[in-house]
């Protein structure tokens, strides 16, 4: 009988006299719902680490815990279990084994008593037996409370960090493993100084590759490991001795199995016929060992491929990975993972630099003032007041006399300060010391803002500290192979250095008596440039020949348009000399290109790489048999236009030249970016989706103002994310021009108008801007020059409009000040108008102008939008313009 689901959810036998409804009751959508829920909470909750430190939850929560808990000694697991729990809303048994876990990599905690060994598959100790503490390695990179954001735990008693601030590429040294429900991650380890390595090579531009490390050791191919992402394998073997030819030892374990798996498949394999041993003996202590001791007349070179082919001597494991990125499980590859990691932990760096930096501005900024404070004798000036109010004015007063001194404004709270001083302390001031102390800080603040100016020099410095100070004994333990052939060559990873032979001609990594050139690797290409205007793209090799009189050689960076190439050339058939700017971009491998016309004879007079497509000067000197006026010019690179690698070039000279000298280096010429805003997923692009913003350069920013009265100064960085729901406006700020804002006043009842500049330097980081008052918010923003509005109040009989110039309603004020009455609380509309016909050519010509350094490279289809903006704004063609376009021969702007 078919039956049905009633309100109590048991089963009911159909009666025909009751509604329809009461007997069928839909779960399709509640277990939809459900599932989703569900799905999401193991995803983000529980198995998929965060990007930002690479940790699951209860990883971050029991490092958080033991923070807490840190007084440098040893802590019982059992307490630290304790701790966790608070933060941790699961049984203790999970967080033990989470605990376990970490501290068996050996990286962040330091153990003490049983802890177990992944090579034999021992567990750990009971948790009241086995202690644990922090390692100073963690101490130095996972925790600062100042950069540390923070949420309430899951029953709101405590607050736990959202992620911690690491500085260092936790995820890729630890590897992780986690299924969810519908994904699943692994994320292999990689070695502790080949990271760092990585990581300074980052930040220094050069390429880099990254490979599995197991703390097991063995032997890995990676050949098809495909950056660790979804499709990729590696196969893991173990490292087999053969002592005699009775006897094989297995030196180590693949990783993720362990001896006692690895005995059980020998022993199965035997049963099954496919080896033949006599006997399989355990010797593993310190050292993993186990001995095969062979059957009578079995060679043990076949039984060493049997126990790759048969038994867990050789595993192969799939990588996945996949982490968090704004709350959404994302796949990622290993090299991206660490460039994240990387430009996270500079970024990091960076707001330590600018905490210390705010603090020591404020400990030089009250030394001054109570060095003024007790040498001017200001506090005798206070001696006659009655009232504390008139002490405050009198230190005002006096203080204010040296306000030239400060490097801020004084502030209620520095003379609050002031009148806290202890006559004991002005009694016993010493200027010379308090001189010293200034210097001091002084010193420090002229450290802290170099190393912000140097930012990424200062990241390169932390990095290589943390090899120094860590990487002794991290060295590599698992041996990279090609198994094929087991005596195959090791898969180079950047280690190796290329050489060159200019002269004769020949280019690879086994001239080590030759010229270096710089660090490469196997996979690399080269590129080449001979004297006779021949450039050539070819593998890394040990020894090739080239071409004679190589005049330059590098590694070659495919796609990079923003290295620009300079040269200066003589045609061997007219004997003119012609110079071009030009990237390589991609050519063919092992196919030479000419870069002059090709007659014979032609070569190469000047040339220099660029790599962010830099335009010097140099002064040329013709042959004094040349009937030239001038026998010495100078030449300027900047105004060539960079165009493709086959195109002729300007004419240099049509005389003979002698000589080519650098005289100044000069500056990048390569223009800015493109950039878009798509309100629909907030976000910015180069991909000409939503509304144009500009043309933005090195140190360009984006102002985001939003309803709830905050703004907003971001870089332009396409990853950055915007509340679309909240934004009012976007643009790119330009700091000269006013902010008009309108918003309503809560407890006033009425809206009110401010115009005002952004003051704040500070990037991502939101500002008030309107009172911090419930029920306020901002109605209307916007950053035009002259910017008129249309307002509506009242209803009805009452209805009446009105326009409005806003810039000649207000003056310009500071950010921080209230603003004037501009409606009441019946204002039924507010309407912006579109901004002045000729302020927007305006700005349209000035962004086509910034466009390119020197007017004199503008091209064909620039000068024609420009004039179609001065003659005619409303011409079709204008109106298609979406922004500044670049030259198809020039590169595209980053």
């Amino acid at each position: 009988m078919e039956e049905n689901i009633n309100d109590d959810n048991t089963p009911d036998e159909l009666d025909p006299e009751q509604p329809k409804e009461y007997h069928v009751k839909a779960v399709n959508g509640l277990y939809e719902n459900w599932f989703l829920d569900y799905a999401s909470y193991v995803i983000l909750e529980r198995a998929v680490p965060a990007i930002e430190d690479g940790l699951k939850p209860v990883q971050r929560r029991i490092l958080h815990s033991m923070k807490e808990m840190d007084d440098g000694r040893f802590n019982k697991v059992a307490n630290v279990i304790g701790q966790t729990m608070q933060y941790h809303p699961h049984g203790d048994a999970a967080i033990g084994d989470a605990m376990v876990n970490l501290g068996q990599k050996d990286l962040l905690i330091e153990t003490q008593g049983n802890w177990g060994d992944v090579r034999t598959g021992d567990s750990a100790a009971a948790p009241r037996y086995i202690e644990a503490r922090l390692s100073k390695f963690a101490l130095e990179v996972a925790f600062n409370k100042q950069t540390t954001l923070w949420q309430n735990s899951y029953d709101g008693r405590k607050k736990e960090p959202i992620t911690l601030p690491m500085k260092f590429p936790l995820l890729l040294a630890q590897g992780v493993e986690g299924i969810a429900v519908g994904l699943a991650t692994k994320v292999m380890p990689h070695n502790f100084c080949e990271l760092l390595q990585a990581s300074i090579d980052h930040l220094k531009g050069k390429s880099f590759e990254l490979y599995p490390d197991f703390p097991t050791g063995g032997l890995v191919d990676a050949a098809n490991y495909n950056q660790g992402k979804k499709g990729g394998k590696i196969r893991v073997r173990a490292r087999i001795e053969e002592v005699d030819k009775k006897t094989l030892f297995i030196k180590d374990v693949p990783y993720g199995v362990t001896t006692i798996q690895l005995i059980d498949s020998v022993i199965k394999a035997n049963d099954s016929g496919k080896i033949k041993i006599k006997k399989v003996i355990d010797n593993t202590a310190k050292d993993v060992e186990i001995e095969i001791q062979l059957a009578p007349g079995v060679s043990p070179d076949k039984t060493i491929d049997a126990l790759y082919a048969f038994t867990d001597c050789e595993v192969s494991i799939s990588p996945n990975a996949c982490v968090i990125v704004d709350d959404k499980p994302v796949f990622l590859g290993v090299d991206e993972l660490l460039r994240l990691s990387t430009e996270k932990t500079k970024d990091l760096l960076r707001q330590e630099l600018e905490i210390k930096q705010a603090e020591l501005e404020e400990q030089w900024h009250y030394s001054s003032i109570e060095k003024i404070f007790i040498e001017k004798r200001i506090y005798r000036d206070i001696e006659e007041c009655e009232s504390f109010e008139d002490v405050i004015d009198t230190i005002w007063k006096g203080m204010n006399k040296f306000k030239k001194l400060f490097r801020r404004e004084l502030t209620e709270n520095d003379i609050l300060r002031l009148t806290e001083i202890k006559i004991k302390r002005i009694s016993k001031y010493d200027s010379f010391k308090a001189d010293e102390i200034m210097k001091g800080l002084e010193a420090q603040l002229q450290q802290v803002t170099y190393d912000l100016e140097n930012l990424k020099a200062y990241a390169i410095k932390y990095f290589e500290n943390l090899l120094k100070k860590y990487g002794k004994g991290k060295e590599r333990k698992t041996e990279i192979k090609t198994f094929d052939t087991i005596d195959s060559k090791t898969v180079a990873i950047a280690n190796q250095k290329l050489y060159v032979n200019r002269a004769e001609g020949f280019v690879g990594i086994g001239l080590k008596k030759d010229e270096y050139v710089c660090d490469c690797s196997d996979i690399d290409d080269i590129i080449v440039f001979r004297k006779d205007g021949k450039v050539a793209v070819s593998k890394v090799q040990e020894k090739a020949f080239i071409g004679k009189d190589i005049i330059h050689v590098d590694v070659f960076r495919k796609n990079d348009e923003r290295r620009i190439y300079n040269l200066i050339y003589l045609d061997g058939k007219t004997k003119v000399s012609y110079a071009k700017r030009f990237p390589v971009t991609g050519i063919t491998r092992d196919k030479e290109y000419d870069l002059s016309q090709g007659t014979p004879g032609s070569r190469i007079l000047y040339f220099t790489a660029n790599p962010s497509g830099e335009a010097e000067v140099v002064s040329i000197t013709l042959s004094p048999l040349s009937h030239a006026r001038k026998l010495s010019f100078d030449f300027d690179f900047s105004e060539l236009a960079i165009k493709g690698r086959s195109v002729q070039g300007n004419i240099v000279s049509k005389y003979l030249v002698k000589g080519i000298k650098l005289k100044s280096k000069g500056i990048s010429t390569l223009g800015g970016i493109n950039l878009w805003y798509d309100d629909s997923i907030g976000r910015i692009n180069t991909n000409e989706h939503g509304n144009f913003l500009g043309n933005f350069l090195g140190n360009d920013l984006i102002i985001s103002i939003y309803k709830d009265g905050n703004y907003e100064l971001t870089n332009f960085d396409v990853s950055n994310h915007y509340e679309y729901e909240q934004l009012l406006h976007i643009s790119k700020f330009k700091p000269e021009r006013p902010i008009s804002v309108v918003y309503f006043d809560a407890k006033a009842k009425q809206y009110t108008i401010k115009r005002f500049l952004i003051e704040t330097q500070t990037l991502n980081k939101k500002f008030m801007c309107i009172p911090e008052e419930k029920g306020n918010y901002i109605l209307l923003a916007t950053d035009y020059k002259n910017p008129e509005v249309i307002l509506t109040t009242g209803k009805g009989k009452t209805l009446a409009e009105g326009q409005i110039n806003l810039s000649q309603f207000i003056d310009v004020k500071g950010w921080k000040s209230i603003g004037n009455r501009f409606a009441g609380a019946d204002l039924t509309k507010l309407e912006l108008l579109p901004p002045d016909p000729q302020d927007e050519i305006d700005e349209q010509i000035q962004e086509v102008e910034e466009t390119l350094v020197n007017e004199d490279l503008f091209t064909e289809e620039q000068e024609k939008i420009k004039k179609l903006l001065e003659d005619d704004p409303e011409s079709n063609e204008v109106k298609k313009t979406k922004g500044p376009k670049i030259d198809p021969e020039q590169p595209k702007l980053f």
